[in-house]
């Protein structure tokens, strides 16, 4: 039993959908650093490919007349916004994997989700210290604990996940 504090819980556990969408924001995890380091790296280009380029002549099909100037920068704005929501969800990912406290279950996750192998590859990995399930139980109780703590820190509290 939690104790209460208030009208939220002190040690709040995630739901069934929270842990879903842990999962999610799991499985994206290498693709947002990706592209975060992409935009890093080339935002300027970025930016001068959607001022020159098509993508900015028309956002929506509907429009009949383009301004390709606003447009441009309404797709600059949009690419920022991407980035800075990407930086966060990373960040409080790191943050909630730091806190799990079993270190089995840490290592599969960083294998698994922070480092991007495969599940098959993340079991083949562990397998000469842990069994095929225990490896899979690990991988579930790491997620579980970093749904609980992305809770814990409200992050669920708002409707801007992904």
């Amino acid at each position: 039993m939690a104790m209460a504090w208030g009208q939220g819980e002190l040690f709040a556990k995630a739901n069934k959908e929270e842990i879903q969408r842990t999962k999610f924001l799991l499985e994206k995890y290498t693709d947002m650093v990706s592209l975060m380091r992409d935009f890093e790296q080339f935002e300027q280009d970025l930016q001068q490919v959607t001022i020159e380029g098509e993508s900015a002549r028309r956002i929506d099909q509907t429009d009949l007349h383009a301004d390709k100037t606003a447009n441009a920068t309404i797709l600059i704005e949009k690419q920022r916004w991407v980035y800075k929501r990407y930086q966060f969800y990373t960040h409080q990912l790191e943050r909630a994997h730091r806190l799990i406290k079993d270190e089995e279950a840490r290592q599969a996750v960083e294998y698994r989700y922070i480092q991007g192998y495969s599940r098959k590859e993340t079991i083949l990995f562990f397998r000469r210290s842990l069994s095929d399930s225990t490896i899979k139980r690990k991988i579930d109780e790491g997620i579980i604990s970093i749904a609980n703590s992305l809770k814990l820190l409200g992050i669920y509290d708002n409707d801007l996940i992904l």
